[in-house]
């Protein structure tokens, strides 16, 4: 429950920023050029409304609503959201939205998408300017990948180490790296100490869509971090900071030791079920005891302080070594730090920014396949992004990215949306001639009707994986 509240009250604060940035561009520029603007709400309000006020002297309303959808300007003179078709039939005003030049009523419309843009370049150049940029290059992972089921049947194996996609090297773990290795015909690995090719096929990133578990995240190296002291990995000699690298001779990672301990149990069972094991008292015979004990006895290999030794362990029935492995990456991984001054992390948030532009606008094609239209997810996979615990370098960086994506989206040239007011602004230029009140009306409409079919598909989808 408390997870779920942190990042509940992190998307609420998020999307409430992002909107109030949103509508304040919209705003800004219809005051800019003497637009009325008669009501400026946060989220959705329906029938009624949380809070509002309006200032003296003021032709604004502002009011907060009840349904956290979204939120509006209400622009005199314009056929928006609130439907207001009664507005339109009185004679043009000199301040209202229709009264202005095709340009200004066009930077009307995009200045919301312009602020959202202009607020993730900041707030990515903030987060440069105060924690820098920390990343582990792949290619010196020191366990390699894991993959995922479609990785493995395309021909990569776990302990891989990314190399390169079609001769192009690979610096980080994410979706340029992803979008890299879909895209191109052969994947490069180090693989056992040797380079291996592995072919990329057409339908890539479909099967991965259809997998829907992440395509390769690192191996997590097993460093001793603490130890019971009466447990069988103590009573071995082994000690905290020490790193295994194999069992039995097997090179493991963290996840692949916890695997063959758990097969080592189970090959237990086995064996107490298999004849001459037991006596007719039920105890162990001599031939099962020395079974059962060679069964426990593990050889496992290790570093400490950069010397390989090697101990034998002596499992009890549990079955577990009696240590807590290290989760911190610092210490686990070659992790690269890039710091910024003020002055030169603004340039870098506008890279960063652009980038992550670029990799979202290259990822849409894959929405609209029959895979990728069951990726898409409402409220509870966007709520799901944010991490688990408060950490405001994540928050910030979430909020940025949603940033940059509530500019593309309301870009799109859909009815209803900004874009779509651009595109027949873009129509009222070239041809000088003005849509209609009712065609825009019946375009308002069409549009809304088609976000809201939208708005309920990826909800729904949220609610079967919730489910399923």
């Amino acid at each position: 429950m408390e997870t779920f509240l942190i990042r509940a009250l992190q998307l609420v604060m998020s999307l409430s920023l992002l909107v109030m940035i949103h509508e304040g561009g919209h705003f800004l520029f219809a005051r800019l050029f003497k637009t009325r603007v008669e009501k400026f709400c946060l989220f959705f309000d329906p029938w009624f409304t949380l809070f509002k006020f309006r200032p003296r002297n003021s032709e604004t309303e502002y009011g907060v609503g009840w349904l956290p959808l979204g939120g509006y300007v209400k622009i005199a003179g314009m056929i928006d959201e609130s439907m207001d078709t009664e507005q339109m039939k009185q004679p043009v005003q000199p301040w209202e939205f229709r009264a202005k030049p095709a340009w200004q009523r066009l930077l009307i419309m995009v200045g919301g998408v312009v602020f959202n843009f202009l607020l993730a370049l900041f707030i990515y150049a903030m987060i440069l300017f105060a924690w820098g940029d920390q990343y582990i290059p792949v290619s010196q992972a020191p366990l390699g990948m894991d993959y995922n089921e479609t990785a493995h049947q395309v021909g990569f194996q776990d302990g891989d180490v990314l190399i390169s996609a079609d001769g192009v090297s690979f610096e980080r773990l994410g979706g340029d790296l992803l979008t890299a290795v879909v895209d191109a015909r052969q994947v490069t690995v180090l693989r056992q100490g040797e380079e291996v090719s592995v072919y990329i096929p057409d339908d890539m990133m479909d099967r991965l869509l259809a997998d829907s578990v992440r395509f390769a995240t690192f191996r997590m190296p097993c460093l001793i971090d603490s130890l019971r002291s009466d447990g069988p990995a103590a009573l071995a000699g082994i000690q905290v900071g020490d790193s295994i690298t194999k069992l039995n001779g097997q090179q493991v990672a963290f996840y692949d030791l916890r695997e063959m301990l758990d097969q080592r149990r189970q090959a237990e069972a086995e064996l107490l079920l298999s004849p001459g094991v037991r006596s007719d008292d039920g105890n162990l015979t001599a031939h099962g005891d020395s079974l059962v004990r060679a069964n426990r006895l593990i050889e496992v290999t290790l570093y400490r302080r950069g010397v390989q030794q090697v101990v034998e362990v002596a499992l009890d029935s549990t079955y577990l070594m009696g240590f807590s492995a290290c989760t911190d990456t610092k210490r686990l991984y070659p992790v690269v730090t890039k710091e910024y001054g003020f002055f030169a992390s603004l340039p870098a948030g506008v890279a960063l920014g652009v980038q992550t532009l670029k990799g979202y606008v290259g990822q849409m094609k894959y929405l609209f396949s029959k895979e990728g239209a069951k990726q898409l997810g409402g409220f509870g996979t966007i709520g799901s992004i944010f991490p688990a615990t408060w950490d405001w370098h994540q928050f910030w960086y979430m909020t940025a990215f949603l940033s940059i994506i509530l500019a593309f989206m309301n870009i799109l040239p859909i009815p209803a949306l900004d874009g779509g007011h651009v595109l027949f602004l873009f129509y009222e230029i070239v041809t000088r001639r003005k849509p209609s009140d009712k065609f825009m009306e019946y375009a308002q409409m069409t549009g809304m009707a088609l976000l809201f079919i939208l708005l309920f598909w990826a909800n729904f989808n949220d609610i079967l994986r919730f489910f399923f």
